[in-house]
């Protein structure tokens, strides 16, 4: 009788990734707010160089819990506060270079590889610095912080969204800066702000703008406000991406049996394979989500919707990429090779030239990921992943 082999199914399952190889995963990000990323010690230091005497506290330790505990309060009034503190020390050169700098080294140091941070420079000129001056300044630190993040061991690079603000009128103004400025750096063009009341067909005008132009831009739609936020943003405004869309599943059915029915809307936003910009902490904290394991993206990316994930305040969320995804994977159980699907559709969503797209993702992404991937390979004599 022949002999029978034993069969080894060590490491031949799901292998989740450790905190240690979600930080080391190359990570795309395109939702990140300048403002809303501040380092505590950077946020005191400024405060005291600028002589902005506003702060709740000066220790480093319970201003960073300040700033979470705010922004988890509910209330809308303490939650904006935060942003009141973070631009009131931004309003120099000096300044703006700093956060930018800091920002660069503090993605590149959890894994990201590019990112996409977007600010609105008109909440910057308080100080007497004119638009393009405050575009220069967040461009030369994020120069500065690319050149430290290399020399630390780190690459990324960092792409610049100009922000206009939905409730102000200067969004035709801000639109040509971000266009004036799109060989600097500056990749595309986005609009901020709360959604109800201040539809983003209030800027029309700057959105058609920029399409004659050719040039990028992405709107916040769906998060605050459901459907119809959405349907403008896509339909009248022609948006590339949508910031957060988490909305998007009011327009699904999932039926008692388990199966799913789309809406027209989110068929369309599916087939057109339009880019969602998906922040997980964020949308609990502002109440558009009531858990990670309830969160919307877990129904999205099982349907395969362009889902990206992303930070969007990581200093009021107290979060990073890392962290985003230790959640999701926590919630869903998703592997290394879920990340890398995830990182993908961000990158293929990215405001850059299609040949740079098309490099990081053969030559960064997927290597980084496959080196990743093959670790357990060589720890199956200790048990495997």
């Amino acid at each position: 009788m022949e002999k029978q082999i034993p069969v080894t199914t060590a490491g031949t399952g799901p292998r989740i990734p450790t905190p240690e190889q979600i930080r080391r995963a190359p990570k795309v990000l395109l939702h990140d707010h300048l403002d809303g990323g501040l380092r505590p010690e950077t946020v005191v230091e400024l405060a005291a160089a600028t002589g902005y005497e506003g702060l709740p506290t000066t220790d480093v330790k319970e201003l960073g819990e300040w700033f979470r505990e705010a922004a988890d309060s509910g209330s809308l009034v303490r939650y904006l506060e935060t942003f009141a503190h973070t631009c009131a020390v931004m309003q120099t050169r000096e300044a703006l270079a700093k956060v930018a700098a800091d920002c660069a080294e503090d993605l590149a140091a959890d894994g990201v590889v590019y990112a996409e941070v977007r600010y609105a420079p008109e909440q910057h000129l308080e100080g007497g610095l004119t638009l393009d001056e405050v575009v220069e300044a967040v461009q030369e630190g994020f120069r500065l912080g690319e050149a430290n993040a290399r020399a630390a061991g780190n690459r990324i690079r960092i792409g610049t969204l100009i922000t206009a603000m939905r409730h102000a009128a200067r969004s035709q103004e801000i639109a040509e800066l971000a266009n004036r400025h799109r060989d600097q750096g500056v990749v595309g063009f986005d609009i901020a702000g709360a959604e109800a009341g201040y539809p983003p067909t209030r800027h029309q005008a700057a959105f058609d703008y920029l399409k004659g132009e050719n040039n990028h831009f992405t709107i916040h739609a769906g998060e605050a406000f459901g459907l119809p936020s959405i349907w403008e943003a896509l339909q009248c405004c022609g948006a590339d991406r949508l910031g957060h869309g988490v909305r998007i599943v009011d327009d699904i059915t999932v039926n008692e049996d388990g199966s799913v029915e789309l809406g027209r809307l989110a068929a369309y936003v599916r087939d057109k394979r339009i880019p969602l910009e998906m922040c997980p902490t964020s949308n609990l904290q502002t109440a558009a989500a009531t858990s990670y394991a309830e969160h919307p993206i877990g129904l999205l990316s099982r349907l395969k919707f362009r889902v990206t994930v992303n930070t969007d305040n990581r200093l009021m969320s107290g979060t990073s990429m890392s962290q985003e995804f230790g959640h999701l994977v926590d919630a869903f159980g998703y592997t290394l090779g879920d990340m890398e699907w995830f990182t993908v559709n961000a990158m293929k969503s990215a405001f850059l030239p299609f040949d740079e797209r098309l490099a990081m993702i053969n030559d960064v992404i997927k290597p980084g990921y496959a080196e990743l991937k093959a670790e357990w390979l060589f720890s199956v004599g200790t048990g495997g992943n």
